[in-house]
């Protein structure tokens, strides 16, 4: 199988790459950053523009600019639409003017799509919220483009990601300094929902959607075991074995990193109902479990 993969350079690409390759399949990352292309698994192939690819069987879209590396602001939001929304477009449009096309496509999006819900669980049959909200806004947009590649007769699936936990980077990793010299703690009043997933379960999950040809649509990337914010501190620190005791209070933490500060003070209690309704295996379905084999 020939698989081409768009954000493959990335925290979850690069691990998602590798697995490919441990299949033996054909591998061809498209980017155009050749410099983190450098980092890529050996074997794997690059490509800076889809026209000459030709051939693949499965494309897994996960292009986007990261939303935590740096203070939001209009260029910044800008971005994150472009990479997210425009990309996913050109390569929609690529395969409508083409009869060679993969037979099934997996795109990233996220559970920003459901918007702030406090405590309401929230599966793939819930509605969407956040309408005023801006990473609401940017998930309907991006997978409405997705959405028109089955149009053209292939597979769609999308995968509406949570937090990805491993030490080498997201979320995890700029926790990690903190609470290593015991100053971590909640964020805000810590009662908000942080709904994750082990990044192996992750890559897991996006080769079961390749091989399962009933599975369409959406998809929960989350473990079935989401955590309050002081829920998470409090495992973080144990695994750590640290106090994990000093909140950050929200006008703080606003202060510091402006609007994506709604992103780490709100939050969603996500189910991954599909996945485990129709057979996906979870290594890690509790923090515990995961924080474990992630920290040493």
């Amino acid at each position: 199988m020939h698989v081409l993969v768009t954000g493959g350079t990335g925290f979850i690409g690069r691990p998602l790459c590798a697995a490919l390759l441990g299949r033996d399949y054909e591998v061809t990352v498209l980017t155009r950053n050749g410099g983190k292309a450098r980092d890529l698994p050996f074997g794997t192939r690059v490509a800076m523009k889809m026209d000459g690819i030709g051939g693949y069987d499965a494309l897994i879209n996960l292009a986007g600019e990261n939303l935590a590396e740096h203070r939001w602001n209009e260029e910044r939001l800008q971005q994150f639409t472009d990479s997210r929304v425009q990309v996913t477009r050109r390569m929609v449009d690529h395969l409508r003017n083409t009869e060679d096309r993969p037979r099934v496509i997996v795109s990233g999006s996220a559970i920003g799509w459901y918007g702030a819900r406090g405590d309401e669980a929230l599966s793939e049959h819930s509605t969407s919220g956040g309408y005023d909200e801006f990473q609401s806004q940017l998930c309907r947009a991006w997978e409405a483009e997705a959405r028109k590649a089955e149009k053209l007769g292939v597979r769609v699936c999308l995968l509406r990601t949570g937090l990805v936990l491993e030490r080498d980077g997201g979320p995890l990793a700029k926790m990690l300094p903190a609470f290593r010299m015991g100053l971590g703690g909640p964020l805000g009043n810590g009662r908000q929902w942080m709904s994750w997933i082990h990044r192996e379960d992750l890559v897991a999950m996006i080769l079961w959607l390749l091989d399962n040809e009933r599975c369409k649509g959406v998809y929960n990337g989350t473990a079935p075991e989401p955590v309050t914010n002081a829920q998470f501190a409090r495992e973080l620190g144990r695994a750590l074995g640290k106090p994990a005791l000093l909140p950050m209070p929200g006008w703080v933490l606003k202060t510091m990193v402006g609007g994506m500060a709604d992103l780490l003070l709100t939050g969603q209690k996500v189910l991954p109902q599909r996945a485990r309704e129709e057979g996906f295996a979870f290594r890690y379905p509790e923090l515990p479990g995961a924080l474990a084999a992630i920290l040493p």
